[in-house]
């Protein structure tokens, strides 16, 4: 059976922002690029062998579900953002002996599948686009249903102090905009953008690795790891130089991977990876 849950809305912020951005090019450029490559190792590191059902959840224009569909896996998207989804369409038609199972507009509090159904799960941006902790806990219960036992679950969260160290290393923390956005986010963790510059982002919750760990045990996972994602190594001075060498780019993920685990440097990663097992 489906979810019977009441229908959720996306805030309006959120669809505005998406809207003004290209989020199927940004993986691509600066340092990024460490959060896609890295990401993709988290995943691989657990993942079963394909054909093994996968649903990513706010799967945004594809990056990860087209990739994982062409390694042999049937991958189920959803995303509230139709221009997303449209993205992630349009990738999937380009690669026509791997297309995703299926590409729709949806909401991760409300998923369409059926329980028990899916081997996998991704949830790499809901947890904290929710800004509310029963709407995360309601994701993750919603995982958790469509989840075979022992199914996986990869649900990705921005720092608390994420703000903080990139207003530091990107030159604009004495802006004077933003330094109640700054403010309210080391305060509270709770991040919202009323100035309408993008690169300020939009409407989110930044967790403190603990805070992650413990809604996904509240929602009955079994936590395996709580994981920096780009560690400290988002913060190098001249990126694009260090990632476009071969050597050092594979000294920068050997670094990155040696402290993920850190608990002392895991707030200073832009993102933080939490896998658990139903």
């Amino acid at each position: 059976m489906g979810s019977e849950k009441a229908t959720h809305h996306v805030a309006p912020e959120i669809v505005n922002h998406y809207s003004e951005v290209d989020e199927s090019s940004r993986l691509r450029s600066g340092c990024f690029q460490l959060e896609h490559a890295r990401t993709q190792e988290l995943i691989l590191r657990h993942l079963p062998p394909a054909p093994a059902t996968i649903v990513d959840a706010g799967g945004g224009s594809g990056a990860y579900a087209c990739w994982l569909a062409q390694r042999g896996y049937r991958v189920h998207l959803i995303d509230p953002i139709p221009k997303h989804v449209e993205q992630a369409r349009t990738a999937s038609s380009q690669q026509p002996q791997f297309p995703l199972a299926s590409a729709e507009v949806g909401d991760a509090r409300q998923l369409t599948h059926s329980d028990g159904t899916a081997d996998a799960i991704l949830l790499l941006g809901p947890l904290y686009h929710l800004v509310e902790r029963e709407d995360r806990l309601a994701c993750l219960r919603e995982a958790s249903r469509v989840l075979r036992p022992g199914g996986l679950l990869w649900a990705a969260g921005i720092s608390r102090f994420a703000s903080l160290l990139d207003s530091l290393s990107g030159g604009f923390f004495d802006d004077p905009v933003f330094a109640p956005i700054l403010a309210r986010d080391l305060e509270e963790g709770q991040h919202r953008n009323p100035t309408g510059n993008p690169k300020y982002f939009t409407d989110a919750f930044f967790h403190r690795p603990g805070e992650l760990s413990r809604d996904l045990l509240s929602a009955g996972f079994q936590v395996l790891e709580i994981v920096a994602i780009e560690g400290p190594g988002w913060l190098a001075r001249d990126f694009d130089r260090l990632w476009n060498d071969p050597f050092q780019r594979e000294r920068l993920l050997a670094a990155v991977r040696k402290v993920e685990r850190e608990p002392s440097l895991l707030g200073a990663s832009a993102h933080i990876m939490a896998i658990g097992r139903k």
